[in-house]
């Protein structure tokens, strides 16, 4: 795979947003650093801006060329950052703010991955306890139930017993007002990173998630060194194809751009690729896959944070 060669020091002044206001502050902290040394080492004029403690007239008075955006969750991946960075005309990176709005809330993105004939698991979309347990009844008694709008597997239970609706609805109330329910799908948990190249969407190699219990919960993913990761994930190469071709229809459906990552479960029973979600700002930590799936293809680090910080541009 060929890469648009990236020298950092021409890139300008690049502010790395990160921090934030979300549930997720944490790790987008762990990503911001991260990517902050990175793009130093790579001879990047590089400084960090925080919205959880610097002001709008702080932003503009850095006067960057660009902003590389390492916020997750709300206010950040939501099309909020986005929004603002087109008021004052800053070129960012990722997606524009209708994507970044669309792609956050995963009721919305289900309606049009639906409407575009592309495979995603069942749900109901709950407002109430109530809700929730005649969601539990039509997805035939297995279902996962998480917040509408957040990321991290925050506020996530899998139910399989009436008894435990009650639980899932407080743990995602908590969290949020609106609620997905979503037929559970058993199976290989896979995650393609996407990234734009020369104008194309192009999937990388694909990553198998293999989570103590299955349990891919905001612990195993960022803090613990129990899960287990296969890049490239041990597929058919047919059906790697078809993964990677579903996944990049999928990104640009909801009108993603620059970068992201598509998640996936292959149904034990047959094969079949369901789409979970997309993210626009994934997580760049020590834990995270798109560096992973990047690495796999002679991409390390440091480069992958130049050639997405080079894709940053205005959307309106």
């Amino acid at each position: 795979m060929n890469f648009p060669k990236t020298d950092a020091a021409d890139l300008g002044k690049i502010v790395v947003i990160m921090g934030g206001n979300s549930s997720e502050r944490e790790i987008s902290l762990l990503t911001g650093n991260g990517v902050l040394a990175a793009l130093l080492s790579m001879g990047a004029q590089a400084v960090a801006f925080d919205p959880a403690q610097q002001t709008v007239a702080d932003l503009i008075a850095l006067k960057a060329n660009r902003a590389m955006i390492c916020l997750h969750g709300r206010f950040g991946e939501d099309g909020c950052i986005q929004g603002l960075l087109e008021t004052i005309r800053l070129p960012y990176t990722g997606s524009s703010v209708m994507a970044s709005a669309i792609a956050m809330d995963k009721v919305m993105t289900k309606r049009l991955w639906l409407a575009e004939g592309l495979p995603t698991p069942h749900y109901r979309w709950v407002h109430s306890e109530a809700d929730l347990h005649a969601a539990f009844t039509a997805l035939s008694g297995n279902m996962a139930v998480k917040p509408a709008r957040e990321g991290s597997s925050l506020g996530f239970s899998h139910v399989t017993q009436a008894s435990g609706v009650s639980g899932a609805w407080q743990k995602a109330s908590g969290l949020a007002h609106d609620i997905l329910a979503e037929q559970f799908i058993t199976g290989r948990e896979l995650t393609i990173a996407v990234l734009q190249l020369n104008g194309k969407t192009t999937a990388l190699p694909i990553v198998e998630i293999i989570a103590p219990a299955g349990n891919y919960d905001y612990q195993n993913k960022y803090f613990k060194d129990d899960t287990r990761y296969d890049c490239p994930a041990d597929l058919p190469a047919e059906l790697t194809a078809q993964i990677q071709r579903l996944a990049e229809v999928a990104f640009d459906s909801v009108g993603c751009e620059g970068w992201g990552r598509v998640d996936v479960m292959l149904r034990a029973i047959d094969n079949a690729p369901f789409l979970l979600e997309v993210n626009t700002a994934p997580g760049m930590t020590g834990h995270s896959l798109v560096p992973m799936a990047a690495k796999a293809v002679g991409l390390d680090y440091p480069a992958l944070c130049a050639l997405i910080a080079a894709g940053a541009r205005l959307k309106v």
